[in-house]
C-alpha cells in the first residue's frame, strides 16, 4: 500500500448504535485504521452486525474493529443476548480454564464482527494499590499472571481474534485511577521489574505471537519522571521495545482519559513521536475525531506490517471450539 493510502494511525469510537452519515463522511475523507465500539454502540445483535458490516463497508474489509470484552466489571457484550463472562481473579491456577474462557469469548466477539479484542490484563494485583484493575488481575504472582495471560491469549487466538495485552509496561500499582487522574508511581527499578515480568514472558515468539499491546496512562519515577508512558520515548523505546521485548502493534490507551492533558489531537502526535503504531480515543465525538484525524499522521509501513502479521496469526490459528485444546 502507499503512504498516500494508508489510513491515519488512530483507532476512533463513533457515537451510537449505527454509524451516522456524518460519521461515515468523516471516516471516508479522512479513513483512520479502525474503530472500537462500547456499550453504547450495542443494543442486540442484529444491531451490532449491521453497525460493524457498515464500519467495514468505509474503512475496508480488514479494517479492526475492537471492542473491550475481558469479562467481569469490562464487558461490552453483556446478558440478555450475550453469556456473562467472570472476571480475570477467577481464573488464577486455571489456565485450561481460562483458555477454553478467551475461546468462547473470541467466538463471541468475532461473532459479532469484532476481530480485536482489548484483554488480556498482564497487570498485577497490588494490595492496597487503586481497584481500577483489582478483579480484572489474574493473580498477585507475577509467573501466574504471564501462565494465565498465556493461555488467555492462546484462547483468544483459537477464536481467530487478535489479543490486546495491556497495560504495558503494568498498572497494578496505581494509586489513582487513571481514567480520571494521571497516576505517579514511585516504586524504584527493581520493584518495577516484577511489573515487568509478566509483559515479558508474554513477549516471547510462542506466547505473544501476534498479540498487540495497550500503553499505561501512568508516570513511572523510576522509568521517566516527566512524561507518562504513553508519551514517552523513554519508556516505549528504552522499556516496552528494548528490555520487554515487545515488537507487535504498540497502540496507546484511550487519549480522552483524564491522566493526560491536552487537545486529543495534540496528545495523538506526541504518542505516536514517542513511539506508539497507533493511538485511540474512544468518546466518538465528531468534532474530537475531526480534529484528530486532520492532524494525524498515516500509518507507518513498519505499523501496518505489524497490524496484518497479527491479523494473519489470527486467522491461521482459528480452529473450531470443540478442537480448543487446554496444552498450555
Amino acid at each position: 500500500m502507499s503512504r498516500a493510502a494508508m489510513p491515519a494511525a488512530a483507532i476512533l469510537g463513533i457515537s451510537g448504535t449505527s454509524l451516522t452519515p456524518e460519521e461515515a463522511a468523516l471516516f471516508r475523507r479522512h479513513r483512520p485504521a479502525g474503530a472500537i465500539l462500547f456499550a453504547r454502540n450495542v443494543a442486540d445483535p442484529a444491531q451490532l452486525r449491521s453497525l460493524t458490516s457498515a464500519l467495514r463497508e468505509v474503512l475496508g474489509e480488514e479494517a479492526p474493529i475492537l471492542v473491550d470484552q475481558e469479562g467481569g466489571r469490562v464487558a461490552r457484550l453483556r446478558p440478555p443476548h450475550w453469556p456473562t463472562f467472570p472476571p480475570g481473579a477467577s481464573f488464577e491456577g486455571r489456565p485450561e480454564a481460562a483458555l477454553e474462557n478467551a475461546a468462547l469469548l473470541g467466538a463471541t466477539c468475532l461473532e459479532m464482527g469484532l476481530d480485536v479484542v482489548c484483554a488480556p490484563v498482564l497487570d498485577l494485583r497490588h494490595p492496597g494499590a487503586h481497584d481500577v484493575i483489582g478483579d480484572r488481575a489474574f493473580s498477585e504472582d507475577p509467573a501466574e499472571v504471564a501462565r494465565i495471560g498465556a493461555a488467555w491469549i492462546a484462547g483468544l487466538r483459537a477464536a481467530g481474534c487478535i489479543p490486546v495485552i495491556k497495560h504495558i509496561p503494568g498498572h497494578g500499582r496505581a494509586m489513582a485511577d487513571s481514567h480520571l487522574d494521571l497516576p505517579r508511581v514511585s516504586a524504584t527499578r527493581r520493584e518495577l521489574e516484577a511489573d515487568l515480568f509478566p509483559f515479558q514472558a508474554i513477549c516471547r515468539p510462542d506466547s505473544g505471537r501476534g498479540a498487540w499491546a495497550m500503553t499505561a496512562h501512568i508516570l513511572y519515577d523510576a522509568l521517566d519522571p516527566d512524561r507518562p508512558a504513553t508519551l514517552s520515548p523513554r519508556v516505549i523505546e528504552g522499556v516496552i521495545r528494548d528490555e520487554v521485548g515487545f515488537d507487535g502493534l504498540l497502540l496507546s490507551d484511550d487519549l480522552a482519559m483524564k491522566a493526560l492533558s491536552g487537545k486529543p489531537e495534540d496528545l495523538a502526535v506526541q504518542a505516536l513521536d514517542a513511539g506508539c503504531d497507533v493511538v485511540l480515543h474512544c468518546p466518538g465525538i465528531l468534532a474530537e475525531n475531526a480534529a484528530l484525524l486532520e492532524a494525524c499522521p498515516r500509518l507507518t509501513d513498519r505499523a501496518a506490517e505489524r497490524m496484518e502479521e497479527a491479523r494473519a496469526t489470527a486467522l491461521a490459528s482459528r480452529r473450531p471450539l470443540g478442537a480448543v485444546s487446554a496444552s498450555v
